[in-house]
């Protein structure tokens, strides 16, 4: 009877968690894969309503290749404040 309850519980507990990990390992694949082409990249900037022409195509690519996404490159983004 209290299997009844706890069961469901633990099950959504579970998928939310294990949704999270897939979610998060998904989106890092895709950044990685937009940094290395910049056909991926122009997409996207479309699709929020920018059009980049080549200067800026360019910087967003050296951006994105400035950020880490993987987990096996070392440190962290810096410079995280704001900027004055």
């Amino acid at each position: 009877m209290v299997w009844n309850i706890v069961i469901p519980i633990i099950t959504l507990i579970v998928g939310l968690v294990g949704g999270f990990f897939i979610g998060a390992y998904y989106l890092r694949k895709q950044l990685e894969k937009m940094q290395n082409d910049p056909e991926t990249l122009q997409k996207m900037a479309k699709q929020m309503g920018y059009n980049l022409n080549g200067k800026q195509m360019q910087r967003a690519q050296q951006m994105m290749k400035n950020q880490q996404f993987s987990k096996n490159q070392p440190g962290a983004r810096k410079n995280q404040g704001r900027r004055k």
